[in-house]
């Protein structure tokens, strides 16, 4: 049997030149778009308890934009105005620019990096008298605080939202012939709504080193994986991966 199904557990696709779109036109796909995990923010209660002073910051770095809605969501619950002097210190340009939704965007208090955390640590050494404030989820990226640490900068690593597994009841089975997985949580959803899944024939594709991990952790059977030198993104990595199966089960 050819891969005909295809459910990648994320949201569906903001354009229609989606890489998706691309891939499933040219194998003549079926590809169904489904967040196995979603976001929720922490409540006031629940932030009260990490004794977290945001007026004692002088700075916050923002890895995402949900990062920047629950910063000041919480700001707003607890009653708190953030100072006009606070800087910003952003993972991207793009995260930077969605400041704008809740501040005035001023040059310079907002800094970015061009793509990932090493990179936007050489932005923050050269402000390593600030008192950083870093708005996370309960299931994050260690390598935040341990690079951090590494260069012996003060900050404060707070839980604004928490990653939680949606409710896929509506979908009964997983009749797909491959499903693909961003993040470790996404396959912690996969055994909490299907207890008894068995992988069989189905492919499964991992984004990233620690989704990877999780597929195998779990006893599943890791079948794509993403990125590689070959194929830096899923898309590449799931044509190639499609053209070899289809052609060895004609």
């Amino acid at each position: 049997m050819k891969i005909k199904k295809i459910i990648v557990s994320q949201p569906d696709p903001l354009s229609e030149k989606s890489p998706y779109m691309e891939l499933a036109s040219k194998h003549n796909l079926k590809i169904d778009f489904r967040p196995f995990i979603q976001v929720e923010g922490v409540s006031a209660k629940d932030f009260r308890q990490q004794r977290i002073e945001i007026l004692l910051h002088t700075a916050v770095i923002f890895t995402s934009r949900t990062a920047i809605d629950n910063f000041f969501r919480i700001c707003e619950e607890v009653r708190i105005t953030v100072p006009e002097n606070m800087k910003y210190f952003c993972i991207t340009e793009s995260i930077a620019h969605y400041l704008q939704k809740y501040i005035v965007y001023r040059k310079r208090k907002i800094f970015f990096g061009p793509g990932n955390f090493v990179q936007l640590m050489d932005v923050i050494m050269k402000h390593k008298g600030e008192k950083f404030l870093v708005p996370l989820s309960d299931v994050h990226k260690t390598e935040i605080p341990k690079t951090l640490d590494k260069a012996k900068i003060k900050y404060t690593k707070g839980i604004f939202y928490r990653t939680i597994s949606s409710n896929l009841s509506d979908l009964k089975e997983l009749d797909y012939d491959v499903l693909v997985f961003y993040s470790p949580s996404g396959i912690k959803s996969l055994f909490e709504n299907f207890p008894s899944f068995n992988q069989g024939e189905i492919s499964i594709a991992a984004f990233g080193d620690n989704t990877a991990k999780a597929v195998k952790d779990n006893g599943l059977r890791l079948d794509i994986k993403a990125p590689t030198p070959a194929c830096t993104s899923m898309t590449q990595a799931l044509d190639e991966y499609i053209k070899k199966y289809n052609k060895d089960h004609k």
